[in-house]
């Protein structure tokens, strides 16, 4: 009989140990470690895009730094000295300057008052004065182009470093300012032909009004030459004898 008991007992204890093992088991979901892997993926796929979308305005912001730098070079002083160089030069202009009220004061007074009236030393002064004028405007023209000549080697220099230093620029506004000052090279170049064909002009000019002044006094002088009587012959006295 205690033997039955027993056995009994020890099968209930088995049976009832059995469930107890069971529930200390770990339970693997394969599907839900396939959902987790893939959200781990896609949140690193985004992460991945913010880095290379940081990187790429990063690398905008350098491009716009460069884009923005100023070219180091800097011609303008030479350019504005040279201009005041050739400005002052035309400045110096004899007797004649250009300025309207000037030529129109001293051409009236020396090319157009001509008249048979004037007695010949006025007409000796005036015609020394418009010689004066020419000899003068052919030196004011021979130094404007002895300047526009000098200017050649340092405009070539110019032109040689702004050239390289467009061509090496790291960005627009450095293209930009180098053809910029190109352009002002260019158009100083062009007030030097523009001032050396003024004074080639002023100085052909004053020559030109010359032999027409010279003309109108030789018209002058014939016209006060013939008011006089004609020439009659008189007795002149020379080394103290006398004769006919």
């Amino acid at each position: 009989m205690r033997q039955v008991v027993f056995l009994c007992g020890t099968a209930a204890l088995l049976l009832l140990g059995v469930p107890q093992a069971r529930a200390q088991w770990a339970v693997y979901d394969g599907a839900n470690h396939v959902q987790n892997v893939l959200i781990a993926a896609r949140t690193l796929q985004q992460i991945d895009n913010q880095i290379t979308s940081l990187a790429n305005q990063a690398q905008m912001l350098v491009n716009q730094g460069r884009n923005l730098a100023s070219l180091p070079l800097s011609t303008l002083s030479t350019l504005q000295s040279t201009i005041s160089q050739t400005t002052a030069l035309l400045a110096q202009a004899q007797n004649i300057a250009y300025s309207v009220q000037s030529v129109e004061q001293k051409y009236q007074q020396a090319y157009t008052s001509v008249s048979s009236g004037m007695s010949d030393s006025a007409l000796f002064s005036q015609a020394q004065t418009r010689w004066q004028n020419s000899v003068g405007g052919f030196e004011d023209a021979l130094k404007l182009q002895a300047r526009v000549v000098g200017n050649i080697p340092s405009d070539n220099s110019a032109m040689t470093q702004l050239v390289s230093a467009s061509q090496d620029s790291t960005g627009a506004l450095q293209a930009a300012q180098a053809g910029n000052q190109l352009l002002a090279l260019q158009s100083r170049q062009l007030s030097d032909i523009q001032a050396e064909l003024a004074a080639n002009g002023r100085a052909m000019a004053l020559e030109r009004a010359r032999n027409a002044a010279t003309e109108a006094e030789s018209e002058a002088q014939y016209q006060h030459f013939s008011q006089y009587n004609a020439y009659s012959p008189t007795s002149v006295s020379m080394f103290g004898s006398s004769g006919n």
